[in-house]
């Protein structure tokens, strides 16, 4: 499980260009004899189980991208005209060092200049040796030093959201071995990080069927009642909208019973208002969807977020941080939810059912 995590975190990947991810995704399925990979047609992968389920099916979603570099145009002395593509405050571009990734490996570059044109980011970089090419792709630089697990954490170059799609990943692998794998799939998606692009073709293409639930995979900005280490969160909502009230019941009681079954188990429910997530993508289109999310320290690779917002720290990117210990919490939730969502009794009316007929005859009934 970790390994997998270590691999696709560091993988390097830009909204439109989830090569190297796509790649690796093809060839984990290719080792599984009972799953299938197919692309739909914007480039959005859908991994299933062979064979047919009469059930609705129940889809664990997670994007390909993270906020990166494009090079756009050659320019004379080394230097490359770049689009930034995802949410980084400008602040963070400043002289900052980058890596390049492309044909001819990677290389070192230096931010020179950064723009800004309505949300569109722009500038100029110039690179330490000469083999980038245009449509190379970059990310922030960080030295071996800063990266891999230290006391519990994950240090990660893009824990947003390739974490997630680690976390899809393994647990669709366990449920391979229970009959809920029959009607289970992983969607993962591309350009989240410039606007949920990949979701909104999912949905208004036909890749999603009607009826199937969505389960968003996410890492959300880490606040101070939100704590990294306290747990996988059920995500109730995001800074714009709030998820299905029955797929987030269902999370919340089984998060419950896994905190009183598994020692060490532990889990939030929050709203997470650091973001927005697919989760209100495919509902805005008539999907019924909720998020599990993981809290993520260094949200962006934007060091001390909260200190640089309030003009107490100078902005530094760096590594994207997220608990060991989260991650395999998130990954038993989502197996445990995906087993009972069709078995659980709808609690929330069950009860306010019972509670009325103990109180009907004030209303005459």
């Amino acid at each position: 499980m970790i390994q997998w995590l270590e691999q696709l975190t560091a993988l390097p990947s830009v909204a439109g260009r989830e090569e190297a991810v796509i790649d690796w995704v093809r060839r984990w399925v290719v080792r599984r004899a009972d799953l299938k990979v197919v692309s739909d047609a914007s480039g959005n992968l859908v991994i299933t189980r062979k064979g047919r389920s009469r059930r609705p099916p129940v889809w664990i979603t997670a994007h390909m991208d993270h906020p990166g570099f494009v090079l756009t145009e050659k320019l004379p002395g080394g230097r490359f005209a770049y689009e930034f593509r995802g949410g980084v405050l400008d602040a963070y571009f400043g002289g900052a060092a980058v890596h390049i990734f492309g044909a001819g490996g990677r290389h070192g570059a230096r931010i020179e200049t950064i723009e800004r044109s309505g949300r569109q980011r722009t500038g100029i970089l110039r690179t330490s040796g000469s083999g980038c090419e245009v449509g190379d792709i970059g990310r922030w630089a960080f030295t071996t030093r800063q990266l891999g697990i230290r006391g519990g954490h994950l240090y990660a170059p893009a824990c947003d959201d390739l974490a997630g799609v680690s976390a899809a990943l393994e647990a669709l692998d366990r449920l391979r071995k229970v009959d809920a794998a029959a009607h289970v799939g992983v969607l993962l998606t591309r350009a989240e990080e410039v606007g949920f692009i990949g979701a909104i073709a999912a949905a208004n293409t036909g890749t999603i069927r009607e009826g199937t639930r969505l389960i968003c995979v996410e890492m959300s900005r880490s606040f101070a009642d939100s704590p990294i280490g306290g747990g996988p969160v059920v995500r109730v909502g995001d800074a714009s909208s709030v998820f299905s009230p029955r797929l987030t019941e269902v999370m919340t009681h089984v998060a419950e019973e896994l905190t009183r079954r598994k020692p060490g188990f532990r889990f939030q429910r929050k709203l997470m208002p650091g973001g927005s997530c697919e989760a209100t993508a495919f509902g805005a289109y008539g999907y019924e969807s909720t998020c599990l999310c993981l809290a993520l320290g260094n949200y962006h690779n934007m060091g001390h977020l909260s200190g640089v917002e309030a003009g107490e720290r100078p902005a530094k990117v760096a590594p994207e941080i997220i608990s060991i210990q989260d991650y395999r919490g998130l990954v038993d939730l989502l197996v445990r939810s995906v087993v009972e969502l069709d078995e659980r009794p709808n609690r929330i009316k069950d009860d306010l059912d019972l509670h009325y007929l103990d109180y009907a005859d004030l209303l005459g009934h």
